[in-house]
């Protein structure tokens, strides 16, 4: 049965909306939490595991110094407070994707906490977001649920599980409570959770594949008649791995929430499911609260000591924030507010700095990564890093456009051709025989053909309206197999038209 809904404006003027997020991070390390388990994503079922990742009897974890390193870096660049000892705790609940039966978390004495990040929107504000905490935990196993329409569990007859991800470590950020975003708070939402992205990404802790499920977030939404209320009963919508389903998620919830309590309806504090295919959530199970996963100090682990002086030394290795890095990119490079934007949201960033590096100018890196490469990989469902063309290979074409070898028309072909498999530009270049024709004597013949086969058009040109130039040049490239310099042909129809 369909949820009824308010309609967003109106669920938004009515309710304050309060919301949470709990963004969970896989960390790139090499071997598990607290196993030499090796992680590899997408290896055969149940072959990456010890032990101690399925819980057996008599196993004992040892915490991983990168896991708690990594942590740390991400704590820092979250602007929490490390703390010097921390502790690890068992979280008990009777899960199949659990083989301990409990998850191995932090609880009262988190790594970091009490940190905040400023979150850049489309129009430039920013909104501040408040952290809770950023805790290390290990990630559960995987549950594969068959014989349903939809892989939910609904519906299925059997389920399968995969243990290779548990114990796999993560980091879940926990924010305060989210107040005063009023109706752009899907926007916020979607915001936080892309520059969690861009940090974890720069700081090279996480691999932030979101489509592989390195990064998703369970997204908390309540609403209350006032801000001045007591917050309101939340819902909590788990594992969204998308920011459009991040966002979609909250506003759907806001209209949801906003239609029941409008008819004097509850809400119900319970987990629920994004579902891409039908663009709504779906209940789950009643939410537990703290208490009910009985949390207690793990007996097997000592508790994590990390000292000032080595809290100092991580901190002296963390890479440039991505805000300040853009904010000075967007300076260096010229580039307009809406274009740095549109930048940032093609993911081309990184290829357009390294175009720049490799001896391309900014204008020409963007035009082509923000141009025919973004037209090529949206044809091709693919995103830009998975072109089969480098940012050195860009920079090459520009650098033979402005050595005047290519046009932009043989530019063009000869991106292709590399796109294509045909090799370097350079290479594609001379098996093509690419060339400007810069012959003067041929490029006068193409000019004089193409004026005596349209003597309307020169009559126009001689009488001063140059609208119709196009037209010869559009001749004269075809004569020329589309070699000729544009440029070059202009100049020479000027004169040969003022000579008439």
């Amino acid at each position: 049965m369909a949820d009824k809904l308010m309609k967003y404006a109106d669920a938004v003027s009515k309710f304050d909306t309060v919301f949470g997020l709990e963004v969970h991070v896989e960390l790139s390390t090499n071997t598990k939490l607290f196993c030499p388990a090796h992680i590899e994503f997408g290896g055969e079922p149940n072959t990456q595991l010890t032990p101690v990742s399925l819980g057996l009897p008599g196993s004992l974890p040892v915490v991983n110094k990168t896991a708690i390193d990594y942590a740390i870096k991400l704590g820092l660049a979250l602007h929490c407070e490390i703390a010097e000892w921390s502790q690890f705790a068992r979280k008990n609940y009777f899960y199949p994707d659990m083989p301990r039966d409990y998850q191995i978390s932090q609880y009262d004495k988190p790594l970091n906490g009490n940190g905040y990040l400023d979150v850049e929107l489309e129009d430039g504000e920013i909104f501040r977001v408040q952290i809770e905490r950023a805790h290390v935990e290990d990630d559960a196993g995987k549950n594969t649920h068959l014989g349903g329409a939809d892989g939910r569990i609904e519906g299925a007859d059997h389920s399968l599980c995969d243990y290779n991800r548990a114990g796999v470590p993560l980091v879940e950020i926990v924010t305060k409570p989210v107040e005063g975003a009023g109706s752009r708070a899907p926007e916020i939402a979607g915001a936080y959770v892309r520059a969690i992205r861009d940090i974890v990404k720069a700081l090279n802790i996480s691999h932030a594949r979101m489509e592989q499920g390195n990064m998703r977030a369970d997204v908390n939404v309540s609403l209350r008649n006032n801000p001045e209320d007591a917050l309101g009963t939340r819902s909590e919508t788990k594992n969204v791995n998308t920011f459009k389903g991040i966002e979609k998620t909250m506003a759907y919830e806001i209209r949801r929430q906003a239609a029941i309590l409008e008819a004097g309806g509850e809400i119900l504090q319970e987990t629920r499911h994004w579902d891409e295919g039908s663009q709504c959530t779906a209940g789950g199970r009643i939410k537990s609260d703290a208490d009910d996963y009985r949390y207690f100090p793990d007996p097997d682990l000592v508790m994590v000591h990390v000292t000032s002086d080595h809290i100092a030394e991580l901190a002296k290795q963390l890479p440039e924030m991505p805000r300040e890095r853009r904010a000075r990119l967007k300076a260096e490079w010229g580039f307009s507010d809406l274009e740095m934007r549109d930048v940032v949201n093609a993911d081309a960033l990184d290829l357009i700095e390294e175009t720049v590096k490799a001896g391309a100018k900014a204008a020409g890196a963007r035009k082509w990564w923000m141009g025919e490469l973004s037209r090529e990989a949206n044809a091709q469902e693919l995103s830009l890093v998975e072109l089969p063309i480098t940012p050195e290979d860009v920079a090459q074409v520009e650098a033979l456009i402005a050595k005047g070898t290519l046009n932009d028309k043989l530019a063009k072909q000869t991106v292709s051709g590399v796109l294509a498999g045909e090799g370097t530009p350079a290479e594609v270049v001379a098996k093509h025989g690419y060339q400007v024709v810069s012959d003067d004597g041929a490029l006068l013949t193409a000019v004089d053909e193409a004026l005596a086969n349209n003597p309307d058009i020169v009559e126009k040109l001689k009488s001063g309206n140059m609208k119709p130039m196009g037209a010869i040049i559009g001749a004269v490239m075809k004569a020329t197999h589309g070699q000729a310099d544009a440029k070059a042909v202009r100049s020479i129809v000027s004169e040969k038209v003022a000579s008439l």
